[in-house]
C-alpha cells in the first residue's frame, strides 16, 4: 500500500488554482475548477478530487481542454437551454449552466438543459447540491452508449459499450445537509479505479472483469483492457442505457459508431409548486423518520442520502484531506514544469 500525506482544503485549492491559472485559465475559471475538485475530496469522493489535476493539465497541453473557454447559451426557450461548453473546463460550464437553469426555473417553474462540446465535469453531485441549496429540485444524467466500445459491459455482454453513466438528484432540506443522490450506473465509478491504483489496494469483488471477461479485483486488469460491470445487473444496465438516450436530446448521434451520449439537467423551482419552507421542513421530517428506524443487525444506524458527504465535509475541514504520494508527485512535476509555487497556502 502506498503512502499518503494530509493537506488542508485551503492548501489544495490554492495549489490547484495556481496550476490551472499557469496553464492559461482565467482566474475565475481556475478558482472554480479548483474549488469543485477539492469539494469532491471534502465530500469523501476522492475519485473526483485533486487526483484529476495532473490529468487535466495533460489534456490542456494536448489541446483536449481549452482552459480559457467560457460556456455560452446558443439556443433557448422559456424553459429550455442548449449550452455550448466550447471544450472548456466542464466544471465551470456545469456550475454556470446550473446558475442559469436555476434563474430560468424561478421564472418558468422548470428548466431543462442540454449541452455540446463538453469535457469532464467532475463529481455530478456538486451541481445537485448547488440546486438544492438554491431551493430547487434537480435531476442530472450523464450517459454514453457506443457500439464501438466503452468502459462498461451491457448486461450479458462480452465487451464494454457504455460509459459509467451517473445520475445525480438534489432536493432541498433547508439546512446544510441536502438530500443528494449521486452514483454511477457501474458498480463503481471509473475514478475509484484510479484511486485504488494510486493507493496500491484491490477493488471490491464484482466490480470489474479482465479483458477476457474473467472476474478480477486488480486495478491493473482494468488498465490492461478490462471492463466495469453495471450495478444491479439488468436494472443498472437499463438505467445506464436510458441516460445515454436522454443525452441524445442534445441532437448528437454518430451513425458510423452507433453512438449517443450527453449531459442533461432538469431543474424545478420548489416554490412554483408548493411553499418552499414548508416543503423543506416536510422533507427533513421524512428523512429524520427514516433515520429513526432501529438499525438491523450489523448496522450502527440508518442513514439517508447526503449524510455521508456532510459528515465527511465536517471531518475533513477539521482534520485535512489525505492525498496519495503518487498523486502529489504528479502535481509536483507539473508545478516544476509550470514554475508554480507549492509552498503558498491559499
Amino acid at each position: 500500500m502506498t503512502t499518503s500525506k494530509r493537506y488542508t482544503a485551503e492548501y489544495l485549492r490554492g495549489v490547484s488554482r495556481r496550476l490551472f491559472a499557469a496553464s492559461g485559465a482565467p482566474d475565475d475559471i481556475a478558482a472554480t475548477v479548483a474549488e469543485i475538485l477539492v469539494n469532491a475530496n471534502l465530500a469523501g469522493h476522492d475519485s473526483h478530487g485533486v487526483q484529476f489535476v495532473p490529468m487535466y493539465l495533460d489534456r490542456i497541453e494536448d489541446g483536449h481542454i481549452v482552459s480559457d473557454a467560457y460556456p455560452e447559451i446558443v439556443r433557448e426557450s422559456a424553459n429550455t437551454m442548449h449550452v455550448d461548453g466550447h471544450s472548456g473546463f466542464g466544471h465551470n460550464m456545469s456550475r454556470r449552466a446550473m446558475e442559469w437553469a436555476i434563474e430560468r426555473a424561478r421564472q418558468s417553474a422548470v428548466c431543462c438543459v442540454t449541452f455540446q462540446s463538453t469535457t469532464h465535469i467532475g463529481r455530478v453531485g456538486e451541481y445537485a447540491e448547488q440546486a438544492a441549496r438554491a431551493g430547487c429540485i434537480t435531476l442530472i444524467t450523464l450517459g454514453g452508449a457506443s457500439a464501438a466500445g466503452s468502459q462498461v459491459v451491457p448486461f450479458g455482454g462480452a465487451r464494454g459499450a457504455l460509459g459509467t453513466n451517473p445520475i445525480a438528484v438534489g432536493i432541498p432540506t433547508g439546512d446544510d445537509s441536502p438530500f443528494v443522490i449521486d452514483f454511477a450506473t457501474s458498480v463503481i465509478a471509473g475514478g475509484k479505479i484510479l484511486v485504488a491504483r494510486s493507493k496500491g489496494v484491490e477493488l471490491p469483488e464484482g466490480a470489474i472483469v479482465d479483458k477476457d471477461g474473467h472476474p478480477s479485483t486488480q486495478p491493473q486488469d482494468f488498465a490492461d483492457g478490462g471492463f466495469l460491470l453495471p450495478f444491479g445487473g439488468h436494472k443498472g444496465y437499463a438505467l445506464s442505457l436510458f441516460f445515454s438516450l436522454m443525452g441524445g436530446l442534445a441532437g448528437d448521434f454518430n451513425s458510423e459508431l452507433t453512438s449517443m451520449a450527453g449531459l442533461f439537467m432538469q431543474v424545478y423551482d420548489v416554490a412554483a409548486f408548493t411553499p418552499l419552507e414548508g416543503y423543506q421542513g416536510n422533507v427533513r421530517a421524512v428523512l429524520d423518520a427514516m433515520k429513526s428506524i432501529p438499525p438491523a443487525p450489523g448496522f450502527d444506524e440508518v442513514l439517508v442520502p447526503g449524510d455521508f458527504e456532510h459528515r465527511s465535509r465536517v471531518q475533513r475541514l477539521a482534520e485535512g484531506i489525505d492525498v496519495p504520494a503518487e498523486t502529489f508527485e504528479k502535481i509536483e512535476a507539473w508545478a516544476d514544469k509550470l514554475n508554480v509555487s507549492l509552498t503558498e497556502e491559499g
